[in-house]
């Protein structure tokens, strides 16, 4: 399935065309409303509409006019209300949860649950936005949060939502004109042209054949409750593209609902599909929400399978690749289990891309005992993975490529020793490729990439299979995916500003697959060895991180594949020559923090209560500061993603992460202006303050931070210059007192109100003097934080040079 941070731009209308699904809009809701449309127009509409709904209209949610909102019905009977929950509340008035629970207590016109349980109430949405707006905490809701509200609150629940809307979206994207035609009559009227002019779009884009095809023509009654949702959709289409609006939509249900999906994430996604190599066909026999696929680089002519047991997610899988690939790609999903009931027996694809459920003792082990797929072997009862690499086998051409994500628990079980000895006899098995713990979940095991290739008639079998320890990865450049260099260097840090040491990967171990910023060198450096073995056979062996093993040693009692038991890892100081470098830089770093330790303590005036005080709220209504929230769009931005873990640690922004899949993401020009999607770029003199992690943190924008996208978590305070100094801003806003009384706490974590931390007002002169203090104090903190580091590199070092013999046990033969 796919990972969260894999959306991206593709699809979508013309200019023209968005500028006449705008209009078609507001004509409908003028329509609905009874305004300036045809007398006839609005008769169907009064007609249709509920008593209810015409007495609850309110404003639209833009522009200020008055007619039906976004979302709103267009006279159908029998639409649901939408409802929206405390965080969605908190989301649009752009405040936290505790603001919201605030509301309810200290004002009694806020609007009544309507739906939800005692702890967590759901509440109309038309009427929170009528209360929102009547307090002025509400001045224009964006339309991707309204659409995703509406699609959150569907009475039949996200996934069918999304489904509908995909259907729609499929319509606006292949026949604009028709949807234009059809969106322009009301809501009931829609809802019962839409079935047939949806299985017109649906037929060419996944087969005639509706029983087979994964996705399903809604009938009317079903439709009607989501039409509100689909005009609003089409609208949001218009502006931002069909694809990157079902992404958006696809990509917020998956953030909220993590425990419900098991998700293949973008960088492993991409490698595996790097690895398979060019294909015109190809088979994901797991596809879950289509993340492999959508990682395949389009071809002319291609066709793209895909099958998973829940009808849902194989429908979704389809849409996304009709809506985001290739234009005339042929897409086939099927909703069955793969392995009992194979909607695909005879197909013969150029590439098999998988993420197999693990650990799946009712795989089907008794009835498909004499299936013929077993070519290599009946798999165990506690080998469902290896029933799966059999299928994938068993669905190549000869030559073909398989690419599966394994346990690796599946490279060493004694209870399938058999089948990977005759896997590698028989030159099947080619790579296996160990991938940095957390690429993928579970995030506590290093997953394992197989490549596995069909073998044809006559084909001699390969003599040597490769092994590869991803985390230990070295880039094109000769530094390891830590900054490493090979030769003992360090890559260069950031320059701060006069006493604040360097040093951007001196904190980093092995490649955290968890970490964005070292997918790019892993995937480059995997895919550089992995061709050099396929063209030559054989490959040199790399320490640490790749070999290629001759298959006769592989062939042992045990048949253990995992790399790490052929490729013992590096020494953590990288040999004696690397550990004096070590040593001398922790020398000079403890020297500099020496001199940087602030000087003796004065005593002075316990507590703030000789200051006036000022929260950060009051100074941004007073104008002395600006706040923006992160994560809109910081993925999408194509520059350096500042998270909240780097504010915590105090290290570099992520890289932006490159994609293999083909089609670029949305960067900030593919915004709709005005769009709260826009990513927060931040500017030197910012402070940055995470919102969640209960500790108390802020971080102050340099020259060599600036420019990067706000992340998730982090609020980010843009002062005034001649208001407020910035270094005076962050260091009060660390105080431990000021955080504790701003923070809110739930069962499992604490949430901080930036809005609620004080400062005292002071004159510009006094807020230098603090500023310089807090400045000085980050330069100690920083130097701290790398001699830490340093020390902690080089005791590894130490040990593992010591055990492995690369340092002698002699301090003076050390010293030579």
């Amino acid at each position: 399935m796919r990972g969260v941070a894999e959306t991206g731009a593709g699809g979508g209308t013309g200019a023209g065309a968005r500028e006449d699904a705008r209009d078609t809009a507001r004509a409908g809701a003028r329509e609905a409303a009874g305004g300036s449309a045809s007398p006839a127009a609005a008769a169907r509409a009064e007609a249709d509409t509920p008593p209810r709904a015409k007495a609850d209209a309110p404003p639209l949610a833009r522009g200020g006019a008055h007619g039906a909102p976004h979302g709103a019905p267009h006279g159908a009977g029998g639409s649901a209300v939408t409802e929206v929950t405390a965080a969605g509340i908190a989301r649009l008035a752009g405040v936290g949860r505790a603001a919201v629970s605030n509301w309810r207590r200290r004002h009694a016109d806020f609007p009544k649950p309507v739906g939800g349980t005692d702890t967590s109430p759901s509440f109309a949405l038309a009427e929170v936005e009528r209360w929102l707006r009547g307090q002025g905490k509400l001045s224009e809701v964006p339309l991707r949060e309204r659409v995703w509200q509406q699609l959150a609150g569907h009475p039949a629940g996200p996934v069918t939502a999304l489904l509908h809307t995909g259907c729609a979206l499929l319509l606006v994207h292949d026949r604009h004109p028709d949807w234009l035609r059809l969106s322009a009559v009301s809501d009931a009227h829609l809802a019962r042209l839409l079935p047939d002019a949806l299985d017109a779009v649906l037929t060419p884009r996944f087969g005639r054949h509706r029983r087979g095809r994964g996705v399903r023509v809604p009938a009317t009654p079903e439709l009607l409750p989501s039409v509100p949702l689909l005009r609003s959709a089409a609208e949001l289409a218009a502006e931002t593209g069909a694809h990157t609006a079902y992404e958006f939509l696809l990509g917020r249900h998956l953030d909220a609902n993590p425990r419900q999906y098991t998700l293949t994430p973008q960088g492993p996604a991409a490698l595996m599909a790097a690895l398979a190599g060019p294909a015109r066909t190809v088979l994901d026999p797991a596809c879950g929400t289509g993340a492999l696929l959508r990682a395949v680089a389009p071809r002319p002519g291609q066709r793209l399978y895909g099958q998973d047991s829940s009808p849902d997610l194989a429908a979704l899988t389809a849409l996304r690749l009709a809506l985001g690939g290739e234009p005339h790609a042929e897409v086939r999903t099927a909703a069955a289990d793969t392995l009992r009931a194979d909607a695909h027996p005879d197909l013969a694809a150029d590439a098999v891309l998988c993420h197999p459920p693990f650990n799946d003792r009712h795989w089907g082990h008794d009835e498909l005992a004499y299936d013929p797929r077993w070519e290599y072997g009946l798999p165990a009862r506690t080998e469902s993975e290896l029933a799966w690499v059999q299928h994938a086998l068993a669905r190549l051409r000869d030559g073909g490529t398989a690419v599966l994500l394994m346990p690796p628990a599946a490279a060493s079980r004694r209870s399938g020793r058999r089948i990977r000895a005759d896997l590698l006899r028989r030159g099947a098995l080619r790579a296996v490729v160990a991938l940095p713990p957390g690429a993928a979940p579970p995030y506590n095991l290093p997953l394992h990439v197989w490549v596995l290739r069909r073998p044809g008639p006559g084909a001699p079998p390969a003599s040597e299979a490769l092994l590869v320890e991803a985390a230990e990865a070295v880039t094109g450049d000769g530094r390891h995916t830590d900054g490493r260099y090979t030769d003992g260097r360090y890559g260069e840090g950031r320059r701060t500003e006069g006493r604040r040491p360097e040093g951007r990967h001196a904190d980093s171990r092995h490649t955290d697959g968890r970490d964005p910023r070292a997918w790019p060198p892993v995937q480059d450096a995997v895919l550089d060895v992995y061709h050099r073995f396929e063209r030559h056979g054989t490959l040199a062996e790399i320490p640490g991180f790749a070999v290629s093993v001759p298959v006769l040693d592989l062939l042992d009692d045990e048949v253990d594949l995992a790399p790490a038991r052929r490729l013992p890892p590096r020494a953590a100081g990288g040999g004696a020559g690397e550990l004096r470098e070590v040593r001398d830089r922790l020398g000079a770093t403890l020297r500099l923090t020496a001199d940087l330790t602030p000087p003796p303590a004065e005593s002075g005036t316990p507590g703030t209560g000789r200051w006036p005080l000022t929260t950060v709220g009051e100074l941004a209504r007073a104008g002395a500061l600006v706040i923006h929230t992160g994560g809109a769009g910081a993925a999408e931005a194509g520059v350096p993603v500042l998270t909240d873990h780097d504010v915590f640690t105090g290290t570099p922004p992520a890289a932006p992460v490159a994609s293999a899949a083909p089609a670029a993401p949305a960067g900030p020009q593919d915004a709709p202006p005005g769009r709260a999607e826009r990513p927060v770029l931040t500017e030197p003199g910012d402070v940055v303050v995470p919102v969640s992690g209960g500790g108390a943190a802020a971080r102050v924008v340099d020259e060599a931070t600036a420019g990067a996208a706000l992340g998730r978590g982090l609020t980010l305070l843009r002062p005034d210059p001649a208001a407020l100094d910035c270094w005076f801003l962050a260091g009060f806003l660390r105080g431990t007192a000021n955080n504790r009384q701003a923070s809110s706490y739930a069962s499992t974590s604490a949430r901080l109100d930036v809005r609620r931390l004080q400062l005292p007002r002071l004159p510009p002169a006094a807020q230098r003097g603090y500023g310089e203090r807090f400045r000085a104090l980050a330069a100690f903190e920083d130097a701290l934080r790398l001699a830490g580091r340093l020390g902690e590199q080089l005791v590894r070092g130490m040990y593992d040079g010591l055990t492995d013999g690369t340092v002698s046990p002699d301090p003076q033969r050390a010293q030579e």
